[in-house]
């Protein structure tokens, strides 16, 4: 991002924000996850759950499944009692998808980070924001919207690392396009290990790739380490409707077999991938999420994974992908309470929207796509920062703005304290009938924490904000993204585990020509 200087003859003066900054800078560290003390939002009724389960199973059975390409996958679902029809259609006997997975996925696991207290529990009450993920563009008011590079990656990755409001370094924050595609893998899963000690993603695409992820987490971690606990995810798409591609599936396998988790995800625009009624949408995709993450039962049972859900909407009359509108939003909360009864941990999506810039629309969308996924009870949310043009941009700026909500959703799952200190009776006891409460000693004991303090916004008098400069969100947001890269200290690093992660990168480039695909 390019310098800021301050406007001419301006005198700087100290603010009430600058000294909640002050003071935020010597917080410690925010929570390594979400722990929820309030409970999901339960929409369907235990009839309604079955009827979902009941379609979801005639799909697999009746219409059948392609995995294209793979024929130890195939080999796998025969033996496990599936059909297998034209060489590739798997038809999956009613109910088998979902015993395989109720019989050994864990309900809930931890993915270890390199520095033991970011380590997050996914499953069960738990909750884990990670930024958006994929972008092959990114965009910041100062240079506008460009293909992302390698620098850009290491940003994304730091301001990841210094917010305390996120848990996950996620996995592609921004294609570094300026690396050939056979070796970008290789510096994206670096950067993660490098720049921050938080847990990380890998690769995913093409199961050469995922194994050079997991061998780099064994490098990192140790061999004996790594085939014990998890440490990294696979975010692994189906092909929807109803198609597996050999790669993907293979993907799933690779991380399964080194005791990795893959995150399996059904892709569906409704009208596109998918019917447009939310039903018949339901049904696919849990369909399709259950049948991978059975698959990679098969390979290694026992192994972690997580059911995904990428369930949006699109325009009829352009055929443009939707985000933030009614009817995903329902099924978020259908699919939490599927996810619950299968016994598996779930991801959602995070502050989606389709908007070009970090606009209202950006605002409204994100909020309607967030609410529902955290209500759902999601426990790995991805996308929850920088998203823009439905996924097509990692934006600083929004990047910086959803970070900013995430921290509130922390409150918001901390539900409503009802000790002595909550209802306040010693300060009511103090001021009395028609006092105001600012000055009282219970004031005085909470006021820091009180109340969530969103970072960017503003609340001064007109008159304040006129003085400050009349800056909108979008300009503090690109100020705040500038000083936090400013501020941004790399956290330790054993040189020796460097070192070795830097010989085998250089290794296994060398070993290859660069290549576009």
């Amino acid at each position: 991002m390019a310098d800021e200087t301050a406007s001419p003859g301006r005198r700087a003066r100290p603010s009430a924000r600058d000294a909640r900054k002050a003071q935020r800078a010597m917080r410690p560290p925010g929570p390594a996850y979400i722990t929820r003390a309030i409970p999901p939002y339960e929409l369907l009724s235990s009839e309604g759950l079955e009827t979902v389960e009941r379609h979801a199973d005639r799909l697999l059975e009746e219409i059948g499944l392609e995995i294209r390409g793979d024929v130890e996958a195939i080999r796998l679902w025969r033996e496990a009692g599936a059909t297998i029809k034209d060489d590739w259609r798997v038809h999956v006997p009613a109910g088998l998808a979902r015993d395989i997975v109720r019989r050994s996925t864990p309900h809930e696991f931890t993915q270890h980070a390199r520095n033991p207290a970011r380590s997050v529990q996914i499953g069960g009450n738990h909750t884990v924001f990670a930024p958006a993920y994929g972008p092959p563009f990114v965009s910041d008011l100062d240079r506008g919207r460009r293909y992302g590079t390698l620098e850009d990656f290491h940003n994304f990755v730091k301001l990841a690392y210094l917010s305390p409001w996120l848990h996950h370094s996620g996995g592609t924050v921004c294609e570094p396009v300026d690396v050939p595609v056979n070796k970008r893998h290789f510096d994206m899963v670096y950067a993660h290990m490098r720049y921050s000690d938080k847990p990380f993603m890998g690769s995913v695409t093409t199961a050469t790739r995922a194994a050079d992820s997991i061998e780099m987490c064994r490098v990192l971690f140790g061999a004996e380490f790594v085939a014990q606990h998890c440490v990294i995810l696979g975010n692994v798409n189906v092909n929807s409707p109803l198609v597996l591609d050999g790669e993907a599936s293979r993907v799933i396998r690779t991380y399964a077999a080194a005791n990795q988790a893959p995150v399996c995800v059904p892709f569906i625009l409704g009208g596109a991938m998918g019917p447009v009624t939310t039903a018949g949408g339901l049904a696919q995709c849990f369909a399709e999420a259950t049948f991978c993450v059975a698959l990679g039962q098969l390979e290694r049972p026992g192994s972690p994974a997580i059911l995904g859900n990428f369930l949006s909407s699109m325009s009829l009359r352009n055929g443009a992908p939707t985000f933030g509108t009614p009817e995903p939003a329902l099924a978020y909360l259908a699919i939490g309470q599927l996810a619950r009864r299968l016994g598996v941990p779930l991801r959602c999506g995070g502050n989606l929207c389709a908007a070009k810039v970090a606009d209202a629309q950006a605002a409204f969308e994100s909020a309607n796509s967030m609410w529902p996924a955290f209500l759902a009870g999601a426990n790995f949310m991805l996308h929850c920062a920088g998203w823009l043009e439905a996924g097509l941009v990692m934006s600083y700026e929004k990047f910086i703005m959803d970070v900013d909500q995430c921290g509130a959703f922390h409150t918001v799952a901390r539900g409503i304290a009802l000790d002595d200190n909550g209802f306040a009776l010693a300060a009511f006891r103090e001021m009395g009938p028609g006092k105001h409460y600012l000055g009282c000693a219970h004031t005085m004991a909470n006021y820091q924490t009180a109340f969530y303090d969103f970072e960017l916004a503003d609340n001064n008098s007109f008159e304040q904000w006129s003085a400050d400069g009349a800056q909108d969100q979008l300009a503090r947001a690109n100020k705040r993204c500038k000083a936090l890269l400013e501020s941004y200290e790399a956290p330790a690093l054993d040189p020796a585990k460097d070192e070795a992660l830097r010989d085998f990168i250089e290794r296994r480039k060398r070993d290859m020509p660069d290549s576009a695909t």
